[in-house]
């Protein structure tokens, strides 16, 4: 179940899936990345605030291009080009990824411990970034506990024919994951992680278009450069 906490009066948003690791998705009022005119200097405030609070150096993200390239994130390096998936297997320094619509995805191995996140638009859904993300971990699927964060929903994200079909053919049963054209990427996301065993998945109601004051939606708000994110420490 998700719920709301707040970092120094910032809201974030949390699930109780994973009580033992600290991770949140920030919101509006704890944006940590924006280049637009009026909130750089927030987000840049938050950034810092967020590295105090979660006693790290460095907190490091990728440049996401909607692939599905996936990497493990290292002590002393910050540059990850073409990377939609980052793997943490250290405490040294914390990860994060930009959302503004996109499903984003918490993995944890309990039995490892170690954490990722997945970017998940629709190209990266087709390409089914977050079961290689697993694998790229190597992991047992029934030891992972997976966190399916803010993105838009299926009442207000429609696509095209050619999409459908690429979504459709991500899954082995599409049943119940659209209505027309319009699909629910939380669940298609979802429903590949239980067709690959993951047993323990939490899926947040929250849709960035229709609680689009608590979230950044790149659709409903023509194309803002503002990303709410996907956070973890181990």
């Amino acid at each position: 179940m998700f719920y709301f906490d707040y970092i120094d009066g910032k809201e974030v948003l949390k699930s109780d899936f994973l009580k033992n690791v600290e991770h949140f998705f920030t919101t509006r009022e704890s944006v940590i990345r924006s280049s637009e005119e009026g909130m750089e200097k927030l987000a840049n405030e938050n950034f810092e605030l967020i590295k105090k609070y979660l006693k790290v150096n460095e907190l490091v993200s990728p440049q996401q291009t909607h692939g599905c390239n996936v990497e493990f994130s290292r002590v002393g390096k910050f540059e990850y080009p073409q990377t939609d998936a980052l793997i943490l297997n250290n405490d040294e320094h914390a990860i994060f990824l930009n959302f503004a619509d996109c499903t984003p995805v918490i993995l944890y191995d309990k039995k490892q411990k170690i954490g990722a996140i997945s970017h998940a638009g629709w190209r990266g859904t087709v390409q089914r970034i977050v079961p290689k993300t697993i694998e790229k971990m190597q992991s047992n699927p029934q030891d992972i506990i997976a966190v399916i964060g803010p993105a838009i929903c299926g009442k207000c994200y429609e696509v095209g024919e050619d999409v459908f079909n690429q979504l459709k053919s991500s899954v082995e049963n599409f049943e119940g994951l659209s209505q027309g054209l319009f699909v629910d990427l939380k669940s298609i996301n979802a429903r590949q992680l239980e067709e690959m065993g993951v047993k323990q998945i939490d899926i947040c109601p929250y849709c960035t278009s229709c609680d689009n004051d608590k979230f950044f939606s790149y659709r409903k708000e023509n194309g803002t450069t503002n990303r709410h994110s996907a956070v973890i420490r181990l």
